[in-house]
């Protein structure tokens, strides 16, 4: 998320997904089974698609004969066989309830339960589940690792790509019904954003053809900052409720998108699928596409840009400039706050010496900055409660865990973000306070980072920041959930993870954990030796406690046990997912 990599999880993506190519085959995006007109946006007759595939769409090559074991694939069987053999790993899990508050409970004991990222491109163009047996095969280890489930990102780009109010859920079926079948559960993403340009973004889905065929007649609809420049990632906040595309608003997009969902897998909600992770913005975050890695416009660690310049955030405003009795505020935003790569010193708007964000037109930029961003989560989340109200899934946001420049006065890279956050303003607790008045799931990201480990001439601060987040949820007592926001198999960032969920602040933290942490990311190197034992160890550590009776060298006996167990088939799942 934050910092800008080689390309880690490549060799996951199978055949790269373009907007103009297919998975497998070189076609084009398919059409939906079901055709659909859109009429009017006020009706609730939306057309939805669920493809069935028959046996031999089920069915891919074989994977190549892997190196291990004498040159023979590892036969699934097998792997069945050994599992049964062994202590039931998964019995506990089927057990836990996922709480608001407290994170998951068994029968009475703390923990936090585990969950993994999918591949970005788990479903093809062709709504088909992406290389179906080492999908098969990863979630069976991942069950048996004790895991409580996995996360998918739900494309809305994959989903209602073709034409407005038409759905097709085909591939997601699928790999639902996958996911019950090993007795995972899910955590959901509504993904309203595009996936590429991003660090992770391994294969490349646009947002839909007919929001982008709006975008290019009017190109204010996307982000844009001082110097033109518009970002495609995701539809600018300013307009979410005018009728801009094809006679709905985004919100209202959104919110068909996410009804349709819900009225298409209502027999899996609350029992596979406990989470609505809402998108809200690129990357999935809460937050403005401020630092921007396609094209190398932006590069770690710069402070990023202001994306306030589209037409609709400029009327905004001046509205709000114009109310506040100072109308020449509301001409444009701030000019003087450098480029995407400097740093705060290079600026007059972010130094810390007479800054302009700590005078009076700051404070007034920074606060309507910071609260069109809050409004446009309030929006969302209103709509998705009302949705998914009584169907017992949980509701979460995820905020970008920006940790660079943390130790300056003016944390400049929040502030382009959205979050008023400074040295003397708290900008996360008005976050927590809005997530909280919808009861919804606070999810940060950068827990396996240390200080030490980042640039310190860039005051890089991810623990300290990590704590500040905790401290704001649990003033306005919202649920924490985290992510790592970087691939990391070694033990060190396993244990600053187990440390960072168990949430010990300060004194007040009584028995409060992490509501559930979600491991990035399912790709062949979790399921590498050294990796995968290191992780079994890692799961069974989050799932005890931080209360629990059992020494860590227990807990590291018994994950011994279960990688052995399971070592045919993380054979099976690591050489599937290479080819």
């Amino acid at each position: 998320m934050a910092m800008s990599l080689p390309h880690q999880i490549g060799s996951i993506s199978g055949a790269s997904l373009s907007a103009d190519s297919g998975a497998s085959s070189g076609e084009g995006p398919s059409s939906a089974a079901v055709s659909a007109v859109w009429r009017a946006p006020a009706t609730a007759n939306l057309r939805v698609s669920v493809r069935k595939t028959s046996d031999s769409d089920r069915v891919s090559p074989s994977p190549p004969l892997s190196p291990v074991r004498g040159g023979g694939r590892p036969d699934l069987s097998v792997a069945a066989q050994a599992l049964m053999s062994a202590p039931p790993a998964t019995e506990e899990a089927q057990d836990r309830e996922y709480v608001v508050g407290g994170g998951a409970q068994d029968k009475g004991k703390k923990g936090v339960p585990v969950y993994v990222m999918m591949p970005l491109d788990s479903v093809t163009w062709n709504h088909t589940v992406n290389r179906k047996k080492a999908m098969n095969a990863s979630l069976q280890a991942l069950k048996s690792a004790g895991v409580e489930g996995i996360m998918m990102d739900v494309w809305w780009g994959l989903v209602e790509g073709e034409r407005p109010g038409e759905y097709n859920w085909g591939g997601y079926s699928e790999l639902l019904e996958m996911a019950k079948k090993h007795g995972l559960k899910v955590q959901a993403v509504m993904s309203f954003h595009q996936c590429g340009g991003n660090v992770g973004d391994s294969c490349t889905i646009p947002l839909p053809k007919w929001a982008l065929e709006e975008i290019n007649k009017d190109p204010d609809l996307a982000y844009t900052d001082q110097w033109g420049r518009r970002n495609h990632e995701y539809i600018s906040l300013g307009c979410d409720n005018l009728p801009v595309l094809k006679g709905r608003s985004p919100v209202q997009c959104y919110s068909d998108f996410m009804r349709s969902f819900r009225d298409t897998f209502h027999h899996h909600l609350g029992h596979t699928i406990v989470e609505i992770q809402v998108g809200m913005g690129p990357a999935g975050e809460l937050r403005f596409p401020s630092y921007p890695e396609q094209n190398g416009t932006w590069r770690f660690p710069g402070i990023g840009a202001f994306q306030c310049f589209d037409k609709y955030m400029l009327s905004s405003l001046r509205a709000a400039a114009e109310a506040y009795g100072k109308p020449e505020w509301g001409h444009t935003g701030p000019t003087d706050a450098g480029e995407y790569n400097n740093w705060p010193e290079d600026t007059n708007f972010f130094k810390k010496e007479g800054g302009g964000w700590n005078s009076a037109y700051g404070e007034f930029f920074l606060s309507w900055y910071s609260q069109m961003l809050i409004s446009h989560g309030e929006r969302i989340l209103e709509s998705a409660k009302n949705i998914f109200d009584d169907t017992g899934v949980k509701i979460s946001v995820k905020i970008a865990g920006i940790h660079w420049h943390y130790g300056s006065r003016s944390h400049a890279p929040e502030l382009t973000a959205g979050y008023y956050n400074t040295r003397f303003r708290d900008g996360y607790l008005p976050i927590a306070q809005m997530l909280g008045r919808h009861g919804a799931i606070f999810n940060f990201t950068c827990l396996e980072m240390r200080d030490h480990e980042q640039p310190q001439d860039a005051l890089c601060a991810p623990e300290k920041l990590v704590r500040q987040v905790a401290l704001a949820t649990q003033e306005a007592q919202v649920p924490l959930a985290g992510e790592n926001a970087l691939p990391r198999y070694d033990e060190s960032a396993h244990e600053k993870i187990l440390s960072a969920s168990a949430l010990d602040v300060d004194k007040k933290s009584g028995d409060r954990e992490m509501c559930a942490f979600t491991y990035l990311r399912m790709n062949p190197d979790l399921f590498q030796p050294d990796n995968w034992r290191r992780f079994v160890g890692f799961v069974k550590k989050m799932r005890e406690g931080k209360d629990t009776q059992k020494c860590w060298e227990e807990v590291e006996r018994e994950a011994e046990h279960f990688v052995h167990v399971t070592q045919p088939l993380v054979q099976e799942a690591a050489v599937a997912l290479m080819h």
